[in-house]
């Protein structure tokens, strides 16, 4: 039996751990009602793999009437390079049935040239196997397995993960519009333009639905001058207005000094190894018409150091050599719009018994 005193305390420790149970209780009726009284933030579910993304606006200017205006439009993502795929050619892509003579009679055999290149070279130059013109090909095989030209190619191959202008397929579309015979008038460009839908091999020239750039722009004006019957072709933005592919047709060599260009980085492909390489095509397209008639228009002080390194052509009896500013419209009013370079042009080519050019873009719109 517990004695007076114990019993006291056994009661106090019993009221004691009452106490303290009933106080436990209480402390956690408080924490849930006080967490239910407070107001939390929502969590919202995300459903993964239906995330709508939102581009980013970039703010940009464009020239209007020669002022500047600020436009918004969405970014355009761009896809990289991939591997260039050379498209197969159906029989007479290249005309290769109707040039056997002309290859004789430069004595070049394109089956065999491949067949003697190293699995290296035919690796690198598949491109230019097949997308350089026969005629073309027959001049520049030797110059395609020099070694600037090999470490050019393998340049261009470290850069397949980047967006790379004209695509691969239109690098030489000035030989494949315009055989090496045909040339009448060389047109010396610079640099291919470096935005989307812009370059495609030609020099000045734009694909649809792009307008025509400043330069093109300002020579439009000049033929308009030589010519008063010469309509501009729409320059909407859905039909572009800026593609100078009938001209090359027509014998119009349109050869920019660099044939290649990241995307939206001027002269990025600069001082690689093309420079060398279309002053060797201008060399053979001089050469070439050396007996004949050719027309030469060099617009610009870099064009015009070009064609200074060829002696030849200050033959005026064989070519016309039209040094101007460049038509950028930085200079052209110093004189671009009062030479009447195209108008010269057919005068030219008229007195040594060639056909004009007929410089009209708009069907119908006959221009010579």
């Amino acid at each position: 039996m517990l004695r007076k005193g114990q019993l006291f305390i056994a009661r106090l420790s019993i009221a004691n751990i009452r106490s303290i149970s009933n106080s436990v209780k209480m402390s956690k009726r408080i924490l849930i009602t006080d967490f239910f009284s407070k107001s939390t933030p929502k969590v919202k579910r995300v459903k993964v793999g239906k995330t709508k993304v939102v581009k980013p606006v970039d703010v940009k200017k464009e020239v209007t009437n020669g002022e500047a205006t600020s436009i918004q439009e969405p970014v355009k993502e761009e896809k990289p390079q991939e591997e260039p795929v050379v498209e197969p050619k159906t029989k007479g892509d290249d005309n290769s049935e109707n040039y056997d003579e002309f290859c004789k009679k430069y004595n070049f055999d394109k089956s065999k040239w491949v067949e003697s290149l190293t699995p290296e070279q035919k690796d690198l130059l598949s491109l230019e196997i097949e997308n350089i013109h026969i005629t073309w090909l027959v001049f520049l095989h030797k110059e395609l397995t020099k070694p600037y030209f090999l470490k050019l190619k393998k340049f261009l191959k470290w850069q397949l993960g980047k967006t790379i202008y004209p695509p691969a397929h239109q690098i030489y579309s000035w030989s494949q519009l315009t055989p090496l015979p045909d040339v009448k008038c060389l047109i010396i460009g610079q640099d291919p333009y470096h935005g989307a839908n812009q370059a495609h091999g030609l020099a000045f020239s734009v694909l649809e639905p792009t307008r025509p750039p400043p330069s093109l722009v300002n020579i439009y004006k000049t033929i308009g001058t030589d010519y008063p019957d010469f309509k501009v072709p729409d320059s909407t933005k859905q039909q572009g207005g800026g593609n100078l592919t009938k001209w090359a047709k027509r014998g119009v060599l349109m050869l920019n000094a660099v044939l290649t260009v990241e995307a939206h980085k001027a002269n990025s492909h600069a001082n690689q190894g093309w420079e060398e390489f279309t002053e060797t095509v201008i060399k053979h397209v001089i050469e070439f018409h050396k007996d004949d008639a050719l027309v030469i228009m060099a617009w610009g002080s870099p064009a015009q150091k070009r064609v200074a390194k060829f002696k030849m052509v200050s033959n005026k009896d064989h070519f016309l050599v039209l040094r101007t500013v460049h038509p950028s419209p930085l200079s052209a009013y110093r004189g671009f719009f009062d030479l009447k370079v195209f108008l010269q042009c057919n005068d030219f080519l008229d007195k040594h018994q060639k056909d004009k050019i007929d410089w009209g873009l708009v069907e119908g719109n006959i221009v010579k």
